[in-house]
């Protein structure tokens, strides 16, 4: 056995001490990068949480944040150009968001280098990442609509 494995299985409090630590690492890295890209971290986060149009509601649900703040990160971004809002087809009091052209390439982008800052999970292998995915998944299952 390696001298650095525990001999019992880490208790809630340590696990959450690990997540911790992980979150505060991925998000050192995307403000970085959304940085990179002119962003603050929660406009980049917006825009990454846009993978299909969305109403204003839901990306403050989302966001953790009240409707009144998510309407003033739309406004900056569709300003830049990286999306537009749409009044939704159903309930024309309601406006969906969605990426243009230019925030689709945004989000590509910081996708693309968010790695560079986490080097950790690009030298998982194939089994490593397969079994975080489903650890993660089980610990933390998609939400409805996910």
């Amino acid at each position: 056995m390696n001298p650095t494995t525990p001999t019992t299985a880490p208790g809630p409090e340590l696990l959450m001490e690990q997540l911790a630590h992980a979150a505060a690492c991925y998000y050192r890295s995307f403000a970085v990068v959304a940085g990179g890209q002119g962003l603050t971290l929660i406009q980049g986060k917006l825009l990454s949480l846009l993978g299909r149009p969305m109403p204003m509601r839901a990306l403050a649900e989302l966001l953790g944040c009240d409707a009144s703040n998510v309407t003033g990160l739309v406004d900056r971004l569709e300003a830049r150009g990286l999306l537009r809002r749409e009044p939704d087809p159903a309930d024309r009091r309601v406006k969906t968001v969605l990426l243009t052209p230019e925030g689709e390439a945004a989000v590509r982008r910081i996708r693309a280098e968010i790695t560079t800052g986490l080097p950790g999970l690009a030298q998982l292998d194939d089994a490593g990442r397969r079994g975080l995915s489903e650890l993660l998944a089980r610990a933390f299952p998609p939400g409805p609509g996910a």
